[in-house]
């Protein structure tokens, strides 16, 4: 997998409980601009702060295109490019930004810039990290160790659609639509837009069995690819059809048993507070 493969489960940052999406590049964390402007200014439009900034400060506006560039980050839509930075590109445009959070940020910018220089010497880390920010956000243990089994799973199948001579990015995108739609009905877009978000991680807001069906979809999809040894964009995306239709399969199946849709516009954490609101009631 390369550097900028995204794994959004693993490329959020929290600072003050603001999300700040991140990609590896050239062996070191990017940060996407416009997270960092709205978690330093609470400004609703990032993006206009962030062009009066660059009118205001003309050395900044000379130099951004040195230090930013613009990479591939996982959105509920899909992968899209965005203005990124590293450490020393946001250390710059802070300097233009005033913020009383400035200086906590910078310390806090880094740590996390330490910390991937950890995590490549550690790769153990980097879950360890990974699990104590969904604890952070409220997610309950087991749903946690279901979601990083969901993110081994993921990385196991990116592996080895690398090694069948799938493009990534966007092809991997392609392959990732056709076992949800399998699976689920509804391509990642249309589940993002059922379950109403925005820029949030799709599969973060999945409830216990969407992940558990989600999980069954790629593993199937690897398992199928191997055996049948395919290459290329055509031969994966068939099996990735028929991956996600094993899923699709036993879903339907569960449904017709339970009584019970899978797929629920609900995302995870509204449903864990209200059953937690409830226990509270009942106490």
């Amino acid at each position: 997998m390369s550097d900028t493969e995204q794994n959004p489960e693993k490329r959020i940052a929290l600072f003050q409980r603001q999300e700040i999406r991140r990609t590896i590049h050239n062996n070191e964390w990017w940060f996407v601009i416009t997270d960092v402007v709205a978690a330093l200014t609470d400004s609703a439009n990032p993006t206009d702060y962030l062009n009066k900034v660059r009118r205001r400060d003309p050395e900044l506006a000379k130099g951004y295109g040195q230090f930013v560039h613009t990479l591939l980050i996982n959105t509920p839509g899909g992968p899209q490019k965005l203005n990124c930075a590293n450490t020393e590109g946001l250390f710059r445009i802070i300097q233009s930004i005033s913020s009383p959070k400035a200086e906590p940020f910078k310390r806090w910018l880094a740590r996390v810039g330490y910390e991937r220089v950890q995590e490549i010497e550690n790769p153990e880390l980097a879950a360890k990290r990974t699990r104590a920010i969904y604890k952070a956000k409220g997610y309950s243990d087991a749903w946690i160790e279901k979601r990083m089994r969901s993110i081994a799973i993921r990385d196991e199948l990116t592996d080895e659609w690398k090694k069948r001579g799938v493009k990534e990015q966007r092809e991997y995108a392609i392959l990732t639509a056709e076992i949800s739609k399998a699976a689920f009905g509804l391509t990642p877009t249309e589940y993002a837009e059922f379950k109403r978000l925005k820029r949030e991680n799709l599969r973060d807001h999945m409830t216990d069995l969407e992940l558990i069906f989600s999980m069954f979809g790629e593993a199937a999809t690897t398992e199928i690819a191997r055996n049948r040894d395919t290459q290329g964009l055509p031969q994966n995306q068939q099996a990735a059809h028929d991956g996600g239709s094993v899923a699709g399969n036993a879903r339907r199946e569960l449904e017709k048993k339970s009584g019970r849709k899978v797929v629920t516009s609900e995302n995870y954490l509204a449903l864990s507070q209200s059953v937690k609101k409830v226990k509270r009631v009942k106490v």
